[in-house]
């Protein structure tokens, strides 16, 4: 099945082919930053199924408590995040999209996943197959300032 979605200003525009490997909601710190909300709508495919069909991106990386890098491509017009790659092994070859940035209506009625609920938003009722307070991979081995530890 082919999805579509975009970035706010409408300058970036993406479609996926086939069915997500996951969707999952994270309520990390990271994720709430970066979408400037309660949680993160992950919804992860083989990097080969995802075709951008216009626009242009900035990257931002950053490096986790895991010491892994993160980046994330933005839209270089209105900043909305897009897509997101995990230099960890178990995410090779695979990009994450924003849930939220995909056409109307919203493809994905279920969620595999929910990570990090140590630091959910009281407010925030998943229904998700599975939830961690954590990730079962968070092996924190750096330091990060208190604004990014929800714990």
């Amino acid at each position: 099945m082919m999805r579509h979605g975009g970035c706010l200003c409408g300058s970036v525009r993406f479609q996926t082919a086939g069915e997500p490997v996951r969707v999952a909601v994270c309520h990390c710190r990271y994720c709430q930053l970066r979408s400037g909300s309660a949680f993160g709508i992950t919804v992860v495919f083989p990097t080969t199924c995802i075709e951008i069909k216009s626009g242009s991106f900035d990257t931002y990386t950053y490096q986790t408590e895991n010491d892994t890098n993160l980046k994330i491509k933005r839209c270089t017009e209105c900043g909305t995040s897009i897509f997101w790659e995990l230099d960890a092994e178990r995410f090779k070859g695979m990009t994450a999209t924003a849930g939220g940035t995909y056409d109307p209506p919203m493809p994905w009625t279920e969620v595999d996943v929910e990570f990090f609920t140590r630091s959910k938003a009281p407010f925030c009722l998943i229904n998700a197959e599975k939830s961690f307070a954590e990730s079962p991979q968070y092996k924190p081995v750096i330091s990060v300032d208190g604004r990014l530890d929800g714990s």
